[in-house]
């Protein structure tokens, strides 16, 4: 009995790969063996990362709100804990855009919760 292979799915999984090396500098774009796995350590980083992009947006929005905060005399833990205890329901990044892009709006949350 001849030798069966199944071509059509090998060269359907190669070119999948190969379409997402594309850009990649060197033989990562066009050698088989360095492209796969170029895009696998690319998928553990893109995996990784979607993680740590909350992480890093949070940690920023903090940084905002506690500049805009000490402009007006009040720390951010200060301003955070007053901001729960008035019931106030904003969250960190709609603070966080108040205070860069809308200071006086900010100032009006700042002057209730004080």
């Amino acid at each position: 009995m001849p030798r069966s292979v199944n071509a059509v799915a090998r060269r359907a999984r190669r070119k999948k790969v190969m379409k997402q090396a594309k850009g990649y500098f060197g033989r990562r774009k066009n050698v088989w063996t360095v492209a796969k796995n170029a895009v696998d350590r690319a998928m553990q980083y893109s995996y990784r990362d979607r993680r740590n992009k909350k992480r890093t947006f949070r940690a920023l929005w903090i940084q905002r709100i506690n500049a805009g905060a000490r402009q007006h005399g009040m720390s951010y833990s200060v301003f955070m804990g007053k901001v729960k205890a008035n019931n106030i329901e904003l969250n960190r990044k709609v603070l966080a855009d108040l205070a860069m892009n809308h200071p006086t709006a900010f100032k009006a949350i700042v002057d209730k919760v004080k």
